[in-house]
């Protein structure tokens, strides 16, 4: 009571002290910076990034990025001097390390016994005759033919070796002045890294400008048509505001960026930083009808009174849930937990200080709720009739949850791990085009490098990656592979005849393979090596394209890779596919940890608070239901578990056990009365039932907004968060009284 006593009394200096943290909280906005970067995402000492970054000590830490041009016939006179054009451009960049084009890659062949190294395009072909023979060329060039351009000659492929001193968006604008500074009537396609970061990068600044105002003016309709009352609109949406910013503002103070986890951040405050003010102004409400001569400062006490431990302990278990997120493996959704779970604090500090102090100077209102739910407000007259019906038929109830649960789980047989990211951009954005282009017609987008350390032209480990390369090409994924074995293979078809022993193999000794190398230098361009082995020969790279769907057959790749280099001493296997990879693997660690560290919070805590073991795993029933039934619905939907859709256990958790405890505790007070289990029930679910409704509609709204997200991934999350938030709401109201009308636990007495 003092305690009560006390915030009416110092009502003002909340006030201010309010408004104050509001306004403060604004001025780290301003520095807040976009970080688009998946890699960036993973600590630095994962096993990819670290061998990436040995792998860039050698051959530098270039990013490569892709165009592909599509036409009828790239072997068309326009097509191909478009391309030449283009390729002396780039090659002139500083931007760019290395162009390879059809004008930058060469063709090896025999002439009289002598080999020719010449550019695979010498000439522009003016009559058909000569288009057919250059077709034939370069089929037979498999340094050419379905690396740079594809099988039916529809599409021909441009890369560019980015050295990583341009911003993404500059660079991608500067791709786009030379494109239309040669202008042709082929499509073209890019992709590579810089420009999905650069995409992501401006989808993510779209989606804070627009979901924000939005999400807000739907929270502010839903809490009128609730409340329909001023005060019922303003109080909880003051709140909001001010967690919103405030949350927002920890993320530069901390020295943090904002990653596409991070859009999800605004959004959680809007759908959860009402949840205590909801329960406060439904309070307010139902004590206003029960007596009209009640005062504001009566309503305050009594309300304050009341609600203060439930909704304490509610705040406290979801921020138990969320902080689940700290248990991630990827950098984003921990910050995510930690700033997150700092906003939901102040939201329930504000909620249980601010508003009952802003109250208690106001006048009450008319009654906006009807305690016998007949005339006034559907929800309640909704509640009545589920009270009856869950008190009447309970082993029904019991009966229907686990059928549908049954059902859900089968979905679990389709159940996947994202094996990459592509999916954050919508499939028809050019992006995801070009990947599927580059999977179906050059060998795959994505890229696996090894690193040979020892003497390169030693002809044993030129034999060992020759057979490397023979292995690797049968694996279900493999589009090709390249390495300076390739190239050295490829020299002996110009200097041997087919039936001659060294044709298309590597010479048996150290000077013979030296001496193709030498004649090589004489005919083409010494430096065209220079991705493929290091300046003294002691280092070489062998890049794999891989085309893979499903991170079964990444594993089985990489496998594969580590079973044939194991015995080779200084190997080192890199390359963004293992980046994502180990994300996708941590994807999966962070949800067991996340799932399993939040599931026993929330248990402890329950039995903490209502001191009985039964009731911590009662109360877990409707979390773990909610869990189970949507990885079930994952796997019946196709949709995958990613670095967005691994947040949901943590947060529905949190979020979730809010509803058993209010009917917990509004129950244990009705049987205190003298009631009995059923009709404890009915009043609960009627009564409290309305604010754990209205809660659980304002959360689910305010995630909605999520649905015009530009991310594809995220529209996914919130269509399973809501429905997780859905399946926790009925398992609250219905399950959970069914369970305890029939076995009637003790701890609720």
């Amino acid at each position: 009571m003092e305690k009560k006593i006390g915030i009416i009394k110092y009502r003002w200096i909340i006030i201010i002290a309010t408004i104050i943290l509001a306004a403060a909280s604004i001025i780290p906005l301003i520095t807040i910076k976009v970080n688009p970067d998946l890699e960036s995402y993973l600590p630095d000492k994962m096993e990819s990034k670290v061998n990436n970054d040995k792998i860039g000590e050698i051959f530098g830490t270039y990013e490569p990025i892709i165009l592909i041009f599509e036409t009828d016939d790239v072997l068309n006179p326009a097509t191909l001097e478009r391309l030449e054009k283009l390729s002396s451009e780039f090659g002139k960049m500083s931007e760019f390390a290395s162009v390879i084009s059809l004008y930058t890659t060469r063709d090896i062949r025999s002439e009289d016994g002598t080999m020719i190294v010449e550019p695979v395009v010498k000439t522009l072909p003016q009559t058909p005759e000569e288009k057919e023979t250059l077709r034939e060329e370069i089929k037979k060039n498999d340094l050419a033919y379905k690396l740079l351009v594809s099988e039916d000659f529809k599409y021909a492929l441009l890369l560019l070796n980015s050295n990583k001193t341009t911003k993404d968006k500059e660079l991608i604008d500067l791709i786009y002045k030379k494109l239309d500074e040669f202008p042709g009537n082929e499509k073209v396609y890019l992709n590579g890294q810089p420009y999905l970061r650069s995409e992501a990068n401006d989808k993510i600044s779209r989606d804070i400008m627009i979901l924000l105002p939005i999400g807000l003016l739907l929270m502010l309709l839903f809490f009128w048509i609730s409340f329909r009352e001023l005060k019922g609109v303003l109080l909880p949406f003051t709140i909001v505001l001010i967690s919103i910013v405030a949350s927002m503002s920890l993320i530069p103070l901390f020295g943090w960026e904002l990653s596409i986890i991070g859009i999800i951040i605004p959004v959680m405050m809007l759908a959860i930083a009402n949840n205590y003010g909801v329960h406060y102004v439904s309070r307010y409400q139902e004590l206003n009808a029960l007596d009209p001569n009640i005062t504001m400062n009566e309503i305050v006490t009594e309300a304050s009174t009341y609600l203060n431990k439930p909704v304490i302990l509610c705040g406290l278990t979801t921020i138990v849930g969320v902080l689940g997120l700290i248990m991630s493996v990827l950098l984003p959704a921990t910050q995510m937990g930690v700033v997150s779970s700092i906003g939901i604090a102040l939201a329930l500090i504000l909620s249980l200080t601010f508003i009952p102090a802003i109250l208690s100077v106001m006048k009450k209102g008319k009654v906006h709720f009807d305690i016998e739910g007949e005339k006034r407000g559907k929800i309640v007259y909704i509640l009545n009739h589920i009270g009856r019906f869950v008190t009447d038929n309970p082993r029904f109830i019991i009966i229907s949850f686990i059928a549908f649960i049954a059902l859900s789980l089968a979905g679990l047989f389709n159940f996947r791990v994202a094996s990459d990211f592509n999916d954050i951009l919508p499939q028809k954005h050019p992006y995801n085009k070009s990947i599927n282009i580059t999977n179906m017609a050059f060998g795959g987008s994505k890229m696996i490098n090894i690193m040979f350390d020892g003497d390169i032209k030693d002809p044993a480990i030129l034999t060992k990656m020759s057979t490397y390369e023979e292995e690797l090409e049968k694996m279900p994924g493999v589009g090709s592979v390249t390495s300076i074995a390739t190239i050295i293979r490829k020299m002996s078809t110009a200097l041997n005849d087919p039936s001659d022993p060294g044709y298309n193999r590597i010479p048996q000794t150290r000077e013979g393979v030296a001496q193709y190398i030498e004649l090589y230098s004489m005919n083409g361009d010494p430096s065209a090596f220079e991705n493929l082995v290091d300046f003294d020969y002691t280092k070489a790279i062998m890049t794999i394209q891989c085309n893979y769907e499903k991170l079964s057959e990444a594993k089985l790749i990489i496998d594969k890779i580590k079973a044939l280099t194991k015995d080779d001493p200084g190997t080192v296997i890199g390359g963004y596919a293992l980046v994502e990879k180990e994300m996708s693997e941590s994807v999966v660690t962070g949800q067991y940890y996340s799932l399993i560290f939040a599931f026993l919070a929330i248990v402890i805590l329950l039995a903490i608070i209502f001191k009985s073991v039964t009731a911590g795993l009662l109360g877990s029933i409707p979390l773990l239901y909610a869990v189970f039934c949507i990885f079930g619905l994952m796997g019946w939907l196709g949709i995958e578990l990613n670095i967005i859709t691994a947040l949901l256990s943590s947060i529905s958790i949190g979020l979730g056990v809010d509803f058993t405890i209010h009917i917990f505790w509004r129950v244990r007070n009705e049987l205190s009365l003298g009631v009995g289990y059923p009709a404890a029930f009915q009043t609960a679910i009627r009564t409290t039932g309305r604010g754990i409704t209205i809660n659980a509609l304002s959360v689910m709204l305010g995630f909605s907004v999520l649905f015009l997200s530009a991310f594809p991934l995220i529209k996914s999350f919130a269509l399973l968060i809501i429905l997780s938030l859905l399946y926790c709401l009925f398992s609250a109201l219905m399950l959970i009284p069914a369970i305890c009308i029939i076995f009637k636990p003790k701890f609720l007495k």
